[in-house]
């Protein structure tokens, strides 16, 4: 291939950092889910690590980018919607008591696709048309990392 066809990735400007981590850790979830339901872990013990991941973690990061880091483009772009969308519906599925096995597995895949899209496409989109001002402001809502692993019942080890 050609040097000047190639793409390269995009580098994570130092505002988005620390929520471009947060999807890690929701990647890294997305793994958990699906290794314990190969390794034959009942829903409910994986049900209960994902609601400890919601409540502290993924509703926060939810709340900064509904925010501050959507107002960049605004709710009614295309791109947001479809985000704020799949926001609402990952929230119904982590709070859902009912049917369980199959909610862990529609998390499993939307949360997924939610993260790549976020990354592959709104992100870039947002460190493009930011301002300097918004930019701050998305610094100053998420600026430090948060995450430490709940290993209480770490069922994908």
């Amino acid at each position: 291939m050609e040097e000047s066809k190639k793409t390269k990735p995009l580098k994570r400007i130092e505002e988005l950092r620390y929520l471009s981590h947060d999807h890690h850790h929701g990647l890294l979830l997305c793994w958990k889910i699906k290794t314990g339901f190969a390794k034959g872990i009942s829903a409910e013990r994986i049900k209960k690590y994902c609601s400890w991941f919601f409540e502290n973690y993924l509703k926060h990061h939810f709340e900064v980018e509904e925010a501050v880091v959507f107002s960049v483009l605004g709710n009614a772009h295309p791109e947001i919607e479809r985000a704020l969308d799949e926001h609402q519906k990952l929230i119904k599925l982590f709070e859902s008591q009912k049917d369980i096995e199959n909610n862990l597995n529609l998390i499993q895949n939307l949360l997924n696709k939610h993260i790549r899209f976020e990354e592959r496409v709104l992100f870039p989109l947002i460190q493009e048309k930011a301002t300097l001002e918004q930019l701050q402001k998305i610094r100053a809502a998420d600026d430090e990392e948060i995450f430490v692993e709940n290993n209480e019942d770490a069922f994908w080890l």
